[in-house]
């Protein structure tokens, strides 16, 4: 691997002429120790590069070099690759494809547990990643905030709280985020709620009487407006092997840790290549500002009610930026089943998936009807003495 920038300049951006032999120096970066040579890995715990053979650690400075965001035509200009030495497992059954360290073997899959990974050739014209958030859980607090979940689990099988046989890996998960400015002119008919009073028929005592009724009408009226707003850091998932509905729900990540991208953050680590590509990451972004902006615009409609919402959206100053935001993921195995778990890098939140013990539950039920049982048997006593 090529010599990383020095921590006090940013990082710049390089003409296409000097890419290809930038990128060929790169591969073959190592991080070795300067005390005896071993290869250094980045140690979250330490927020360092550490060496497990003789405990030296070499800070990596956080918040100097340059966060570039990029217009969309600007694309063409970005840095490729990853900047260090690394080899690719793809997974047949998720089809995540996962850069790992070039010392390190892969023999299942990070995300599902799969065995079948093929090794292959690594994706060198991929867009650089801009910045990353740094893995800031260690591997003992993900091991304990596991043991926790499994322990804080209803209606699971006991032997979870023995499992012995899992292994977290550490991995870097590829993300677009875009910034845009956004001038939306809506037109609605707005809707309001009047009321009046209507003679109704009705029976009272087996004979018709009429009673006045109030009943809600509406008037309508044309309205229109326009409203600008700005979009910042809109963040696109860009992978293909993680979870979806567990990254649903291992909440959000303060963007405000980004640093720039140095390819130390990786040294001994796994990071996700894109699947979703900037063009359909951008794609993807677009529906999502146009639905926020029909929800603002409804929002702006005066009167209680509305119908018809015609929204024009113009979107300018659009930039983007590819980053790496950090998890860890485990598989663990059931009865023959594998279950994904995912640890937030930043926060250690844990989501995942556990099997139900039905014998737990059949147990529960009936307990709550027995207890139910009782409570009716001694209501019916106390209602036979009185």
């Amino acid at each position: 691997m090529g010599d990383a920038p020095s921590p006090s300049e940013p990082v710049p951006t390089q003409r296409a002429d000097d890419a290809g032999a930038a990128e060929r120096k790169a591969q073959n970066e190592r991080f070795p120790c300067a005390g005896c040579a071993a290869p250094m890995r980045w140690d979250p715990d330490a927020d360092a590069l550490a060496c497990d053979y003789c405990g030296a650690r070499v800070p990596v400075p956080r918040g100097e070099g340059l966060i570039v965001e990029r217009a969309l035509a600007d694309a063409g200009t970005a840095a490729r690759g990853l900047g260090l030495e690394t080899r690719v497992a793809g997974c047949a059954n998720c089809g995540a494809q996962v850069a790992y360290d070039g010392r390190a073997t892969a023999v299942e899959c990070v995300f599902c547990g799969s065995p079948q990974v093929l090794e292959q050739a690594s994706n060198r014209n991929a867009l650089r990643p801009e910045s990353l958030v740094p893995l800031d859980v260690g591997r003992e607090t993900v091991e304990r905030s596991f043991r926790a979940w499994l322990g804080g689990l209803w209606f699971r099988p006991d032997a979870l709280k023995r499992l012995r046989d899992f292994r977290a890996v550490g991995v870097y998960v590829p993300f677009w985020t875009f910034d845009a400015r956004v001038h939306s002119d809506w037109s609605a008919d707005a809707g309001y709620y009047y009321y009046v009073q209507v003679p109704t028929m009705v029976m009272v005592n087996g004979k018709p009487q009429m009673q006045m009724r109030t009943e809600r009408r509406v008037r309508w009226e044309p309205a229109w407006g326009a409203r600008d707003d700005a979009y910042d850091d809109l963040l696109v998932h860009a992978s293909r092997g993680l979870p979806v509905g567990l990254a649903s729900k291992l909440g959000t990540y303060d963007l405000g840790k980004l640093v720039p991208y140095r390819p130390e953050y990786l040294a001994g680590w796994r990071a996700e290549e894109y699947a979703v590509d900037l063009a359909t990451g951008w794609t993807a972004a677009q529906g999502r500002i146009v639905a926020a902006q029909e929800s603002r615009c409804s929002g702006d409609v005066p009167g209680d009610t509305q119908r018809n919402l015609r929204v024009a959206n113009r979107i300018s100053d659009v930039r983007w930026k590819h980053v790496l935001l950090p998890l860890w993921s485990l598989t663990y195995s059931h009865g023959g089943k594998p279950y994904p778990v995912l640890i937030h890098g930043q926060t250690g939140r844990v989501v995942g998936e556990a099997p139900y013990s039905w014998v737990k539950i059949l147990l529960f039920v009936l307990a709550v009807l027995a207890a139910v049982g009782a409570a009716l048997l001694v209501l019916a006593l106390l209602n036979a003495a009185s």
